[in-house]
């Protein structure tokens, strides 16, 4: 029995050690040798610069960035855990847009970034590079240093890779030098029979999720989380207007949960008449199709905006969750209360915004940049989820060996929540240890997501 197939069959910690840990293992993974694979003609550029969030080009400049070109799945030498690390055995993974840059080789290929890494870490630098930043799965084996992790722990993985020795991890992660996404700024991410993650990015498995349930959630909640209710973010209080684009999306299903959740108004924009109806099955009341606003690109269209949400709450919102970028940020700066607060996490369709500073000065507005969360907010999410206050929002699940053509629905727009990925586990709906809390919650509530 190889060690896959004994975490597989649920074996014995004892066990698992014992078996030989293999020498390679399949992957998701790019190839530094396609680097360069889109430069024709400039693709996936606009007249301005700017990438499409689709990958594909603009105006005169035909080409298509798709990431089934780039994406591949097969095997990849086994890295050594260092001192502070943890191998795990991955059952399921989750796409983030990350993973789609990262196909896209932008906004630099990812390449880049092991080059650097490996000055310090050989281990990293390599013609592959593993992608993923969401996993869950058993831990298989443990670095020399780490205490509070055992071989055959169900666990989670967390995103934000540090040194643990650097002084201001102690105050706040996000701000150390050389703070890592896992599997975009590092190898070895979660898209994989394996992945290699530092002890501090893990915690434990919420028992009453399966597998990839579990895998679909920690990237987006808890960057979530740090934008709305952690100190550094816009900490909102009760009875605040939210105004939540993407609402239904991977971060804004999360967003309204925790709007709601925590007393305050959500504003949800959506672009479809199915996506404002699973936003209302949410619990979103306010709802804005964002097709009635073909160009968010000026000020009279801002000004629809505003009183589509003052005739819907009867007030500005006081937070505006964004993280769609170049398109909205005009408009979010806009709309924000006098005296509010815009705080943004992401670009996916440009990250070079423009608004009229005049709106966010002389109303005495914030911008407040954040970015993925510290250990700590990972952890108050993981307990949310764990007590059944914060649910999953996947939506799909494809084998590993259909990770391009997950990609590429993200890439394009076409989900809803997060895309799932199996790996390990041989079938969806594995991993359930806390039947009981499952049932008081529901399958209807934790399948929201998923079509009927």
């Amino acid at each position: 029995m190889t060690l896959a197939e004994a975490v597989v069959a649920g074996a014995e910690p004892a066990e698992l050690e014992r078996l030989d840990v293999p020498t390679t293992y399949r992957a998701a993974h790019l190839r530094k040798d396609e680097v360069g694979i889109f430069d024709q003609s400039r693709p996936g550029q606009d007249p301005a610069g700017q990438s499409r969030a689709d990958g594909s080009a603009g105006d005169g400049d035909p080409i298509d960035k798709d990431v089934r070109r780039t994406l591949h799945v097969g095997e990849v030498p086994m890295p050594e855990p260092a001192a502070d690390e943890v191998l795990i055995a991955v059952m399921a993974g989750a796409i983030n847009y990350n993973t789609v840059w990262s196909a896209m080789f932008e906004p630099v290929p990812t390449f880049a970034f092991l080059e650097r890494f490996g000055r310090t870490d050989p281990r990293h630098d390599l013609p592959t590079h593993v992608l993923g930043s969401d996993a869950a799965g058993v831990v298989v084996r443990t670095g020399r240093a780490v205490r509070r992790w055992r071989v055959g722990d169900r666990v989670v993985t967390s995103p934000a890779y540090v040194d643990g020795e650097d002084p201001v991890v102690q105050h706040d992660g996000m701000l150390a030098a050389d703070l890592r996404a896992w599997g975009f700024e590092t190898n070895f991410g979660g898209l994989a029979d394996f992945a290699l993650v530092k002890a501090t990015q893990l915690l434990p498995k919420p028992r009453h999720l399966t597998w990839e349930e579990a895998a679909c959630n920690m990237l987006c909640a808890s960057t979530a989380y740090r934008m709305l209710v952690g100190e550094r973010g816009a900490r909102m209080k009760q009875g605040d207007v939210v105004l939540v684009w993407g609402a239904t999306g991977g971060l804004g299903g999360y967003g309204v949960q925790l709007v709601l959740g925590g007393g305050g108004i959500p504003v949800g924009v959506v672009s479809s008449p199915e996506k404002a109806e699973l936003l209302r099955r949410m619990g979103c009341p306010h709802v804005i199709d964002r097709t009635q606003f073909d160009d968010l690109g000026d000020e009279k269209a801002w000004r629809r905006l505003g009183a589509e949400i003052r005739r819907l709450v009867g007030e500005d919102p006081a937070i505006v969750f964004e993280h769609t970028g170049r398109a909205t940020f005009g408009a979010s700066v806009y709309v924000a209360r006098r005296g509010g607060s815009v705080v943004t996490c992401g670009s996916s369709s440009g990250y070079a915004h423009e608004y009229d500073n005049r709106h966010l000065w002389m109303k005495l507005k914030r911008i407040i940049g954040s970015h993925g969360a510290n250990y700590q907010e990972c952890h108050e999410v993981n307990r949310l989820i764990s007590l059944g206050l914060l649910h999953p929002t996947l939506s799909a699940v494809y084998p590993l060996s259909g990770v391009a053509e997950a990609a590429r629905a993200v890439q394009l727009n076409r989900h809803v929540g997060k895309v799932g990925v199996l790996a390990l586990a041989p079938a969806e709906g594995l991993g359930v240890e806390d039947h009981d809390l499952r049932a008081r919650i529901g399958e209807d509530r934790l399948r929201l997501f998923r079509p009927a």
